[in-house]
């Protein structure tokens, strides 16, 4: 992974583009930090795919955890009775 400020870049871009193309992650630093990365585009969808990868929800999640206790589904279900009034 090699870094480059953005002066650097803008001035050898198409050098930049044949490095992330190759594979390598290039990282644009703008004064000193870190403000992007360019990758090839092998790359950016591997990582599309692995962020559109399904996550559990919270309840899913809970129901995996291993308790000693014996839950039903009616702890994760939703009450349904109305809320309280609240005078505004």
């Amino acid at each position: 992974m090699s870094t480059i400020s953005l002066k650097d870049a803008k001035a050898g871009f198409s050098h930049i583009v044949d490095q992330a193309a190759a594979g390598d992650f290039v990282t644009i630093t703008r004064h000193g930090r870190a403000a992007a990365v360019l990758v090839s585009v092998r790359a950016a969808e591997a990582a599309k795919r692995a962020l559109a990868k399904g996550r559990p929800s919270l309840v899913q999640y809970l129901k995996t955890f291993p308790a000693d206790a014996d839950f039903d589904g009616d702890v994760f279900a939703r009450n349904p009775t109305p809320s309280r009034e609240v005078d505004l």
